[in-house]
């Protein structure tokens, strides 16, 4: 099953401080494959928090663990890492800095958990 969302990369205050102890950390790798996710949305997808599930963008796919947490509905959120470097391309619209927030993105679950 799958269904259509936009997807928000981020920064978080816990991403800011685990970035101090090293990118190659647990804790930092855990942060930066966390999805997270509407609880209404989740049910509709039939998974619950822990459940892996694979986003696809027009340019790449990147796989996510999901958490429940208070989005608004239809909206994901995940702090950028090397993850959502795989979800965007080059271009950059003349800014030189790629799009990076509001991707049309399709969520597909992988593992339900």
């Amino acid at each position: 099953m799958s269904q259509r969302f936009l997807l928000m990369p981020i920064r978080s205050n816990k991403q800011g401080v685990q970035i101090n102890v090293g990118k190659d950390s647990d804790e930092y790798q855990a942060i930066v494959n966390t999805l997270q996710m509407h609880p209404d949305d989740m049910k509709e997808l039939g998974i619950t928090t822990g459940a892996l599930v694979r986003v696809t963008t027009a340019v790449g796919a990147a796989e996510f663990h999901c958490k429940e947490a208070n989005v608004p509905r239809g909206m994901l959120f995940v702090p950028y890492g090397p993850p959502t470097c795989q979800l965007y391309g080059g271009d950059t619209d003349g800014t030189g800095m790629p799009t990076s927030k509001g991707w049309e993105v399709e969520v597909e679950v992988i593992r339900p958990h």
